[in-house]
């Protein structure tokens, strides 16, 4: 489980596939600091599992199902990453909760710069825009973020310059590819509705908890 908010921008320093597997080795120093063999780490939001460490980075594989599912197989050597450990029990909720698993790629069609914000549009399937909803939370590439306005094709966010100094989305370019996750509560209500074949009513919404 993970918040969205990035802790730390790495960079990939090595990649290798052997037998359909892919290694990432990816450079870094804050979240290196308590890391453990087995600890999941999201990477542009795709939660991976840490296989080796040392003092300046650490390994990743990613199987030929994940990465059918993202942009990983497209990253090269020097490029920078988002990466985020495991929500801890101790710390601040300050995002929404992410699971690290994609549900689809997006691809950024505009982007319009001020000084105060960047707004950029991304275009996405049908599908994963019936799960969205305006000023509802969307993970992209990993990042926490709002849905500030919804259209049949696509979305727009906007960056503050926090998020624009923290993330690696203040450099991504129009066409570029990014990671969505929509939000896990939405997808778990869409469900209950669903199975609800003759709909809700007063007493099912209290059952429900509502």
């Amino acid at each position: 489980m993970f918040t969205g908010i990035i802790e730390e921008v790495g960079t990939i320093e090595r990649m290798q596939t052997v037998q359909s597997v892919m290694t990432l080795s990816i450079r870094c120093q804050t979240i290196l600091e308590d890391m453990q063999i087995g600890d999941s780490i999201s990477v542009n939001g795709t939660c991976l599992t840490v296989t080796a460490f040392d003092s300046n980075h650490f390994d990743v594989q990613v199987i030929k199902g994940t990465e059918s599912k993202t942009y990983l197989n497209q990253l090269s050597q020097g490029d920078p990453v988002n990466l985020e450990r495991a929500m801890s029990g101790q710390g601040r909720f300050g995002g929404h909760f992410v699971l690290g698993h994609v549900d689809d790629i997006g691809r950024i069609s505009r982007i319009e710069k001020n000084n105060n914000s960047t707004i950029i549009t991304i275009q996405t399937s049908q599908d994963l825009l019936k799960q969205m909803v305006s000023r509802g939370s969307i993970a992209v590439d990993g990042t926490s973020l709002t849905i500030f306005q919804l259209r049949t094709n696509e979305f727009d966010i906007h960056l503050i310059p926090e998020t624009r100094n923290a993330t690696i989305l203040d450099k991504k370019r129009e066409n570029d590819l990014v990671h969505l996750e929509t939000d896990m509560l939405f997808k778990y209500v869409e469900r209950i509705i669903g199975d609800q074949k003759d709909g809700l009513s007063v007493d099912k919404m209290k059952a429900l908890g509502y």
